[in-house]
């Protein structure tokens, strides 16, 4: 491992310092991360040739993260994904928040945790600490929360995220990482070949909220088995129409018990890089990056167009708190005295 760098990124509109982090593990995988959003900048892996390359969409400046970013790299809170309505009941009471999603509060509001600048510190070579306060009634979510998040760079070319929190007063929590990948390290990622661990997955309305949970059997969201994301893209289902692709939410098969399990596999077939994701969390979200419109130059010197890149985001299902808990609708309440944990691992390799 070699020694973790530091160094200033830039200023925020009110002077405010962010910093960057390096992480490099002396076999090419190398990550850095800004304490704005605690966006994942870079994210360097090699490929069957032992030739490192960025297999993150990123942009090119800090005020391009701050004015126009779609959630590249960011850490998701309080509440990753979508509550409709924007509003949900605890205890009796119900609670107001903010819509940024037509009527729905998408990835915790207009001021999520992915727009606000995140204490930062580093605890090893290979481990940086983000740490986070959101007051009560950040958004309108109840209750004091206290975030902390560990990217870990860990054994056969892992990168870990570990995620904590605790509150002072009942609220829920759904906290994920929203990186946009591409294997390749450039052009379209709808070539790679997917696989997702789930036999179930949600169908959503119009505005991509959940109506239900469906097997994904003779569906195009059958991934059990490896498919090419492209070949299956295109086909005429009604649940590809919502959300002008892939935008929804799988029910892992695994069992939810506080232990790593694999959710999914994603491979480039030219590259040959390959990464599987192992969570904690009983579901995933996979987008295939159906509103990139040519209109963000990435990092790259490149337009990032539709499916350019892809989203595989660990989390619990979409709209939750709206849903009485149970063994498919997992409870997000978290109350005083509780700590909230979720562990998800992006494994690398090549050939």
């Amino acid at each position: 491992m070699k020694a973790l760098q530091q160094r200033v990124y830039g200023h925020l509109p009110d002077g405010r310092p962010v910093h960057e982090f390096t992480m490099d593990n002396g076999r090419g995988l190398r990550l850095s991360a800004i304490t704005y959003g605690g966006i994942v900048t870079r994210l360097e892996v090699p490929d069957a040739r032992g030739e490192s390359g960025n297999v993150v969409l990123g942009l090119p400046t800090l005020e391009d993260y701050v004015l126009r970013n779609p959630h590249f790299g960011v850490i998701v809170g309080r509440y990753g994904n979508r509550i409709a309505n924007a509003a949900f009941r605890l205890d009796g009471e119900r609670h107001a928040l903010v819509a940024n999603d037509g009527s729905n509060c998408l990835h915790g509001g207009t001021r999520g945790f992915g727009l606000l600048l995140w204490r930062a510190e580093a605890e090893s070579d290979s481990c940086l600490r983000f740490e986070l306060d959101s007051p009560d009634g950040d958004q309108g979510f109840p209750g004091r929360l206290r975030a902390v998040v560990r990217y870990r760079l860990v054994e056969d070319m892992g990168w870990q995220v570990e995620y904590e929190a605790t509150t002072d007063k009942p609220t829920v929590v759904n906290l994920t990482h929203h990186d946009y990948f591409n294997l390749a390290g450039r052009g379209s990622a709808l070539g790679h070949e997917l696989q997702i661990a789930g036999s179930r997955y949600c169908e959503v309305d119009a505005t991509a909220i959940p109506t239900g949970i469906a097997p994904v059997a003779a569906t195009p969201f059958d991934f059990r088995e490896p498919q090419v994301i492209e070949a299956r893209l295109r086909q005429g289902h009604p649940q590809l129409r919502h959300g002008k692709g892939y935008d929804h939410n799988w029910v892992l098969d695994a069992p939810f018990d506080g232990e790593l399990h694999l959710a999914a596999r994603l491979r480039d077939p030219v590259s040959g890089r390959s990464m599987e994701v192992l969570t904690t969390e009983p579901a995933m979200q996979f987008y295939s990056g159906n509103f990139l419109d040519g209109s963000l130059l990435g990092s790259g010197g490149e337009f990032y167009r539709q499916g350019d890149g892809l989203c595989l985001e660990t989390q619990h299902n979409p709209d939750s708190p709206n849903r009485p808990a149970s063994a498919d609708w997992p409870s997000t309440v978290l109350r005083p005295g509780e700590v909230y944990r979720s562990v998800t691992l992006h494994r690398f390799a090549a050939g």
